[in-house]
């Protein structure tokens, strides 16, 4: 992306209608998304066509009012963004469950149906899994993964259970083996590298514009954390502070945020 604030249109316009539309069955004029976007420096060109790009996937909805065209959510972008507020508030980024389960998904699946093994990989590490070793993936604490076979059509292939380690296999062994904590380390310092400054983000005109850019950053952090038990990371992992700013800083915006959002955006009832 050439935008001048960062992360990829897309991402920046699902975080702002999980900010500004989530939940409140409106659908917003395309005109005022982009004045919106115009604050970080997303182009009108850019912020539009990714408004069309979504609306083609199904992910918006679009109603015409006279010359204006407005876009609302889908009920299959609502579950999307909620999963991301989800993420966000309840889940969070500091795991301190002192349970001892593991949840176990093994799966084979025939040379023809490789699409299909490239999709539930993807979806297994979004949903917080690791490779332990060839075919058989591992994620902290009990997790339900039933959503995940059932769209993908994989119910005969995949087995899951939750276990726990034994004998000579530790905990520890298991996130050394099947996470790369080094990276996700990496991505909290990288958030508070922007963010834990005096006044982050002065190049953005207003609280509107940071806190989109803040909860841009923050779910791409998030979302790529598979949220290991905090007993079994380092004292100083970084995930604890990134965290404890991050919901400093958006109680900082949130005020200014909507009040600036509520003047700018132009809505009808989404029906």
């Amino acid at each position: 992306m050439t935008d001048a604030l960062g992360p990829r249109p897309q991402s920046l316009m699902l975080n702002f209608l999980g900010l500004h539309v989530l939940g409140r069955d409106v659908a917003v004029y395309s005109g005022s998304v982009i004045d919106v976007f115009a604050r970080i420096g997303v182009s009108e060109e850019a912020a539009r066509s990714t408004l069309t790009r979504m609306a083609g996937r199904g992910l918006l909805t679009r109603h015409r009012s006279g010359r204006k065209v407005y876009f609302g959510l889908t009920d299959r972008s609502a579950e999307v963004l909620a999963d991301g507020r989800r993420r966000i508030w309840d889940t969070g980024a500091v795991n301190d469950d002192p349970g001892r389960e593991w949840t176990l998904v093994g799966f084979s699946l025939p040379d023809n149906r490789r699409g299909d093994r490239h999709d539930l990989r993807t979806q297994l590490g979004w949903a917080g899994f690791g490779l332990l070793q060839n075919g058989l993936w591992i994620a902290a604490g009990e997790r339900d993964v039933t959503a995940i076979v059932d769209r993908l059509g994989l119910g005969d292939h995949v087995t899951v259970m939750t276990a726990r380690p034994s004998g000579r296999t530790e905990a520890a062994d298991l996130v050394r083996k099947a996470f790369d904590t080094a990276t996700i380390a990496a991505r909290y310092s990288a958030f508070l590298d922007t963010w834990d400054t005096p006044d982050p983000r002065q190049e953005a005109p207003d609280d509107l514009a940071r806190q989109l850019l803040l909860h841009t950053d923050w779910l791409q952090a998030v979302r790529q954390d598979p949220h290991l038990p905090a007993r079994l990371l380092p004292a100083d992992w970084p995930a604890i502070r990134a965290q404890n700013l991050f919901r400093r800083l958006d109680t900082d915006f949130r005020v200014e945020a909507a009040e600036l959002a509520a003047g700018i955006l132009d809505e009808i009832p989404d029906r």
